[in-house]
C-alpha cells in the first residue's frame, strides 16, 4: 500500500460513504468496541422548515468538540456506528434520520423515487435540515466548538449550511466533491461505474470530457466554490485518487486556489483509495485535524475575551 500523501494547503448518483460504515467493520470501529469509555444517548426531535427530523446525540463524558453528520445522496437514517466512533474519541455528536426516511419527516428526494436531489432546491433545504441540528448542539453544549461531517453529497451542502449559520466554525468532507452539480455528473456518466477507469484514461481526458460534454439534464447547477470564497472556517477534504464518483484531482486545484486567496482549507490524498475513504487512517487524521482545530477555536475565544 503507498503512502498516503498529506498536503496541508489546507447529484442524482453521488453514493454516500459513511452509510457504509454502519455495515463494515474499520480498524478504528473495533478499537471502538474493546474501548470502555462511556457514551451518552439522548434521542431528540427538532423542527426543520414545518417537519419534524429526528435524531441521537452521542455524548462523552469530557467533549472537546460537537459536531453534525451531513448526510449524502442515499436514503440514509442516522449513522450510529459512525457516531459512536466519533464520541469514544471525544466528540459529541449529533445524527438524525434524513429528511423523509426513518422517524423523520418531509419527503426524501433521490434517483429512486425519480427525482432531482441535487436541484437547487433541495439541496438548501437539506441544508436547512443541517442548520437546524447544529441550533440543537448549541442550545445543549454552548462552549463547544461546533463543525460539520460529511460525505460525498454532503460536499454542496455542508457550505451552504456554514455560510448561513454562524455557529459552524469547521468542517471536514469526505470524497466532497468541489465542482459544480453539473460537472459532477458528466464526470460520473463518463466513468459509467468502471473500476478499472483510471487505468484506461488520463487526467486530460476526464477534463476535457468535464469541459465539452453537453448535459443530459437541465437544471441550474450548484457551485460550492460560491460559497467556499465566502467561508474563513477551516475546512479539510479527504480523497481516495481512484475516486470514479468525483475528479479528485481538479477538486484539489480549486482548494489550491482557494488556499491562495487566504482560505484556511486542508486536504488529503489517499493514492490507493476510491470514493470510500471512511477508512481508519483517514477517520483517524480527521478527529485528530477535529481535535487540534477545536483548540485553536477555544484559545483564539479566550484572547479574544481578553481584549474586551
Amino acid at each position: 500500500m503507498k503512502k498516503s500523501l498529506i498536503i496541508l494547503f489546507s447529484f442524482l448518483f453521488l453514493g454516500n460513504s459513511f452509510s457504509q460504515i454502519e455495515s463494515s467493520n474499520t480498524t478504528s470501529s473495533q478499537e471502538m468496541n474493546q474501548s470502555i469509555v462511556p457514551i451518552k444517548t439522548e434521542n431528540v426531535i427538532f423542527e426543520s422548515e414545518g417537519i419534524k427530523l429526528v435524531g441521537t446525540i452521542y455524548s462523552p463524558e469530557y467533549p472537546y468538540a460537537a459536531v453534525v453528520i451531513v448526510h449524502g445522496s442515499d436514503r440514509v437514517p442516522r449513522m450510529a456506528k459512525f457516531a459512536q466512533l466519533l464520541a469514544q474519541k471525544g466528540i459529541l455528536v449529533l445524527t438524525y434520520d434524513k429528511r423523509g426516511v426513518g422517524e423523520s419527516g418531509g419527503v426524501y428526494a433521490g434517483p429512486e423515487v425519480g427525482t432531482n436531489n441535487i436541484s437547487i432546491e433541495n439541496l438548501n433545504l437539506l441544508a436547512k435540515d443541517a442548520s437546524a441540528a447544529v441550533n440543537v448542539i448549541h442550545k445543549k453544549e454552548k462552549n463547544l466548538p461546533i463543525g460539520l461531517v460529511g460525505a460525498s453529497q454532503a460536499g454542496w451542502i455542508i457550505p451552504i449550511t456554514a455560510t448561513n449559520n454562524p455557529l459552524v466554525e469547521f468542517m471536514v468532507l469526505f470524497s466532497s466533491p468541489t465542482i459544480t452539480t453539473l460537472e459532477q455528473l458528466r464526470f460520473q456518466f463518463y466513468t459509467n461505474g468502471r473500476t478499472d477507469f483510471w487505468e484506461n484514461h488520463t487526467e486530460e481526458d476526464a477534463r476535457e470530457h468535464i469541459k465539452n460534454d453537453p448535459d443530459r439534464y437541465q437544471f441550474k447547477a450548484t457551485d460550492p466554490k460560491d460559497t467556499l470564497k465566502e467561508l474563513s472556517i477551516p475546512g479539510l477534504w479527504l480523497f481516495g485518487e481512484k475516486d470514479i464518483q468525483i475528479p479528485v484531482k481538479m477538486c484539489i486545484e480549486h482548494l489550491n486556489t482557494l488556499k491562495l486567496q487566504n482560505k484556511p482549507f486542508e486536504y488529503v490524498l489517499f493514492p490507493s483509495l476510491d470514493h470510500n475513504t471512511n477508512k481508519a487512517e483517514p477517520i483517524d487524521i480527521s478527529v485528530n485535524w477535529i481535535k487540534q482545530k477545536s483548540l485553536n477555536i477555544k484559545n483564539r475565544k479566550v484572547r479574544e475575551l481578553k481584549v474586551e
